[in-house]
């Protein structure tokens, strides 16, 4: 099956993180919000940049990988780069509960997710 951005160009993929697949130490979740803590430098990649340019406001990172047409693996390297660089900050969510002290229903955010994507 072919989705777009995601099986188009492995080598791309490949060269944007230098070959890594997984972020060096910190782990992401898909709801993981990211903010800009600096303006994009000259010699940065094309994809750091606009990283940095939609983070002004907190992004998440499927937000971001949507956007970028990336696979989700490829935007959390990217993403964390930018972390250990001092660029960003991002804000894990607490999936042990809600914002009402509930338990979050991953079933039921994977569902909306699948929702947005089809608008």
């Amino acid at each position: 099956m072919n989705r777009p951005g995601r099986d188009e160009d492995p080598d791309r993929f490949y060269t944007l993180t230098g070959g890594r697949t997984d972020p060096a130490t910190e782990e992401f979740d898909p709801v993981t919000l990211v903010v800009s803590e600096s303006v994009p430098a000259a010699a940065m990649q094309h994809e750091h940049v606009a990283i940095l340019t939609m983070c002004r406001q907190p992004t998440a990172v499927v937000e971001i990988a949507a956007e970028l047409r990336l696979p989700i693996g490829i935007a959390t390297v990217l993403v964390a780069d930018l972390l250990h660089a001092g660029k960003v900050t991002v804000r894990h969510p607490d999936l042990d509960t809600g914002p009402y002290g509930d338990t979050f229903d991953i079933d039921m955010l994977e569902k909306v997710l699948g929702g947005l994507r089809s608008l």
